[in-house]
């Protein structure tokens, strides 16, 4: 197998079993055995569960931008397009490996001072915010450009609501009502 297919399966089962059991939960050993590596071949390819956990984040950040820019793009122009963030997160939700914010539930089990990991979730939210920002841009013609960090701030925060309580309560309701206060905040 090339060096690159290894890597690859190693950031996809690390991925599957920190997403599903927590970072601090899943152990080096287990990746190892789940990938069906040898150890060494684990540390050609990474120094460190922590560099593990980043190609982890990047790999999670990766497919959801472009998963999220494909679906909102495929809505009508306007509007539309800006909820669509809440009926995909509705899509992310009904998959039956959902488990809450990947990003959320790192951070939550790291430590305070590991900056490398918080800078790598910080920079990914970051992302998503200048997504939202030119989906405004794009597709709302009575906000300011002034106004436009501020709304995609808003909206931000109301998609993580809606993940952290859809999660919480196991149910769609956070996502719809998420949306709903969406599509009056930019009427």
């Amino acid at each position: 197998m090339k060096h690159s297919e290894i890597k690859n399966r190693i950031i996809e089962t690390a991925s599957f079993l920190f997403y599903q059991n927590g970072y601090n939960s899943t152990g080096i050993n287990e990746i190892i055995s789940e990938a069906g590596i040898a150890k060494a071949t684990l540390y050609n390819h990474f120094k460190s569960k922590e560099e593990i956990c980043l190609a982890y984040l990047k790999y999670k950040n990766t497919s959801f931008i472009e998963d999220i820019e494909a679906y909102t793009a495929s809505k009508p122009k306007g509007k539309a397009q800006i909820l669509a963030i809440f009926d995909f997160l509705e899509l992310f939700f009904k998959d039956k490996d959902f488990n809450g914010c990947w990003c959320i539930k790192t951070v939550s089990e790291i430590p305070k001072d590991n900056e490398i990991i918080r800078a790598e979730i910080q920079s990914q939210k970051h992302s998503f915010i200048d997504l939202i920002s030119k989906l405004i841009t794009n597709n709302l013609e009575n906000v300011k450009e002034a106004q436009v960090k501020s709304l995609a701030r808003q909206i931000y925060l109301l998609y993580e609501g809606a993940v952290g309580e859809s999660h919480l309560h196991q149910d769609n309701w956070p996502i719809k009502e998420t949306k709903q206060l969406c599509s009056q905040i930019i009427s």
